[in-house]
């Protein structure tokens, strides 16, 4: 086993294969950087990690190199010995953070990267207290079109050159360069080919200083007042963690969070700005009943009880059909399946419409837009988070898959009288439900729609169920891979609204709220696909299910 020495601390990295940086990491020990990231590949530009480094040698002397060295390219070996707060590293700390201040302009009060900003952090930490600048700065002009949803400026911008080798690295599309030479180098496009490619905004999470913003938060929020909650998208079946940045029960922005599992370091443009529609004033906001051919708002008591007397006389008949939407969490789609079944053996359960665009997008891709090995990053073509776990409770109740193609095909044979539609579907480039299919159910003597917006379906209902979103509740998704991960409460629901898996408590006749951890564990002792999540608990990595 490898050991590192980081300030006299010995730190075991093992058989790692680690450079400096990371191997400080280890020992809580920071050492401040701008151009590195682990995910991207390294180039030593900013000088900012630099540090002492030397060995020790079997007999326990210490040889230091004689000069300070850039940790981000020196691999930590065993024997490595790393000074990071001795008087030479300082004095390059501090003489780096100079130059980069010398052209930076002093505008942390109007930028969008101030309390985020690691070059304001770097310079209370590390740098000095006073500057020497006397000099007019450089202030070359910004580029408030370099993308669609990207804004540059230009003058704020340090070099680390981390958005050039992301477009050339992991997208692929290569759309950034760093033109001219020396004091004069700046970042731009090459004519006529802007940054729009669909993982685009990933290069505003990259930046370090506040050069590069996003024009979908520009100016919306100062981030000291956001609060960030750990969640999953979803927008794709990818299942890629975030950050789910809100204030005051209002969603600004999200944010990827590294997850090795799942996406690693990023996020597409898709799932990072399909957000709008939780925050939407077009949501429905209060339970509906059919009276007198129209649907009109009803309190939530006599609604419940409504609800459940309808459901429990069309289930003993026969024909009753619960459809489940692949954007429930799995608790959720538990909790409906065990009430269904509750009411007659005879109650079929069904998988939702299953949203699918075109075909999986993968990064990087050459100056053709052909996609090329080895894949960096998937956009998963079926846009929806929780196929995979929905299924497996429906597979578990039902014992066969069930399509909504079945579904329709039924009601058109009058095998099905009464259809509980637990959609939840976003609003997207595509309806959920074709043309005519709302009509082909309108016929029923009992349809019930969960869902969050209006919609050609909810017209025709009998009863319409106000949705959540999952920004607004607690549970798990599984992705493509069955990696099972925990999404968690980050705004409230509207007023008067209910979570999906309240309604289904309800329904049920259970007590209390909602309990993300302990519905987990009842779903694991009973579905064999979910044991692993016995204890109930899940690490925000997520767990992959199938693996041994």
């Amino acid at each position: 086993m490898a050991t590192v020495y980081v300030n006299d601390q010995p730190v075991d990295i093992g058989s790692e294969k680690l450079n400096l940086i990371q191997a400080a990491q280890k020992a809580g020990v920071l050492i401040p950087h701008y151009c590195w990231h682990p995910a991207l590949t390294v180039v030593a530009s900013c000088r900012m990690c630099l540090v002492e480094a030397g060995e020790r040698k079997p007999d326990g002397t210490v040889v230091m190199q004689p000069k300070v060295v850039p940790a981000c390219q020196t691999p930590a070996r065993d024997g490595t010995v790393v000074r990071t707060h001795s008087e030479r590293a300082v004095r390059a700390q501090q003489q780096t953070l100079e130059s980069l201040l010398l052209n930076h302009p002093l505008d942390c009060p109007v930028c969008d990267k101030a309390g985020e900003c690691t070059l304001q952090d770097f310079s209370y930490r590390f740098g000095r207290a006073e500057s020497r600048t006397i000099d007019a700065k450089n202030q070359p002009p910004n580029k408030p079109s370099i993308g669609a949803n990207i804004a540059l400026f230009t003058d704020r911008c340090i070099m680390c050159s981390r958005c050039v080798r992301f477009t050339r690295e992991i997208s692929g599309t290569a759309e950034l360069q760093v033109v001219n030479r020396g004091d004069h180098s700046e970042i731009d496009i090459f004519p006529g080919e802007p940054c729009n490619n669909r993982l685009a905004g990933n290069v505003v999470d990259l930046c370090p200083v506040g050069a590069l913003c996003s024009k979908d938060f520009l100016y919306k929020q100062r981030v000291w007042y956001l609060q960030s909650q750990k969640s999953v998208c979803a927008d794709c079946s990818t299942g890629c963690s975030i950050f789910v940045d809100n204030n005051k029960d209002i969603v600004y922005r999200l944010r990827p969070r590294e997850n090795p599992r799942a996406q690693g370091s990023f996020m597409c443009d898709l799932g990072r700005l399909n957000y709008h529609y939780v925050n939407s004033a077009e949501r429905l906001r209060q339970p509906l009943v059919r009276a007198n051919g129209v649907l009109q708002e009803a309190e939530w008591p006599a609604f419940m009880a409504g609800l459940r007397q309808r459901l429990g006389e069309v289930a003993t008949g026969g024909g009753l059909v619960g459809v489940l939407s692949p954007f429930l969490t799995c608790e959720e789609a538990f909790l409906l399946a065990t009430y269904l079944k509750a009411l007659a053996g005879s109650v079929q359960l069904a998988l939702g419409p299953v949203p699918v665009h075109g075909q999986d997008d993968t990064y990087p891709k050459n100056r053709k837009g052909q996609p090329i090995d080895p894949v960096r990053f998937t956009i998963r073509a079926e846009k929806c988070p929780n196929r995979r776990g929905v299924e497996e409770v429906l597979r578990h109740f039902q014992g066969a898959e069930v399509g909504f193609d079945r579904v329709l095909q039924d009601v058109a044979a009058k095998a099905v009288k009464a259809v509980y539609f637990a959609g939840a579907y976003p609003p997207g480039p595509e309806p959920w439900l074709r043309d005519g299919e709302a009509d082909r159910l309108s016929g029923l003597d009992l349809l019930v729609v969960h869902d969050l917006f209006a919609s050609p379906l909810s017209e025709r209902a009998h009863f319409v169920v106000p949705a959540s979103s999952y920004a607004e509740k607690d549970g798990t998704f599984v992705n493509h891979g069955d990696l099972a991960q925990p999404i968690r409460r980050a705004v409230r629901q509207p007023p008067d609204c209910r979570t999906d898996g309240q309604v289904f408590l309800d329904l049920l006749g259970r007590r209390g709220l909602l309990h993300a951890p302990t519905l987990r564990a009842e779903m694991a002792a009973t579905i064999p696909y979910f044991s692993k999540l016995a204890d109930g608990h899940l690490d925000e990595l997520g767990v992959v299910l199938t693996a041994p």
